[in-house]
């Protein structure tokens, strides 16, 4: 089930950090690995606004770090909006520092909005 813009009830309540309607969203039938062409993964959405509770649920159920369909990876979203606690997930979960988007890695995002923290443990993680 998708709206006009192709995006599911997880994807919405990923992007709005809505955990106890994404574990039920999960618990009934929603699929937290679920891309569609054009559309980001919930992941993304999730990292992106650094609802970090929400991204460990999505992860637990089966979410693919390195998706990228549609859009930004978790990785570079997160690290672009300075999400350190949530980068930090990422990574421990597999995230790749050496991925980029379009030829950026998630350290210049991070290094361009002067998110010092989350440079450095990109960096600690061999970024």
């Amino acid at each position: 089930m998708t709206d006009v813009e192709g995006r599911t009830p997880l994807s919405w309540a990923a992007e709005n950090g809505h955990e106890a309607v994404a574990r039920l969203l999960l618990k009934n039938g929603a699929d937290a690995r679920e891309i569609r062409r054009g559309v980001r993964a919930p992941l993304s959405w999730a990292a992106e606004n650094g609802h970090e509770a929400t991204v460990r649920l999505l992860l637990e159920n089966g979410a693919d770090v390195h998706a990228s369909r549609g859009g930004r990876r978790a990785l570079y979203a997160a690290a672009q909006n300075g999400h350190e606690a949530t980068v930090r997930l990422l990574l421990e979960n597999g995230a790749d520092v050496h991925v980029s988007r379009g030829g950026r890695m998630a350290l210049y995002a991070a290094a361009e909005n002067g998110h010092e923290a989350t440079v450095r443990l990109l960096l600690e993680n061999g970024a």
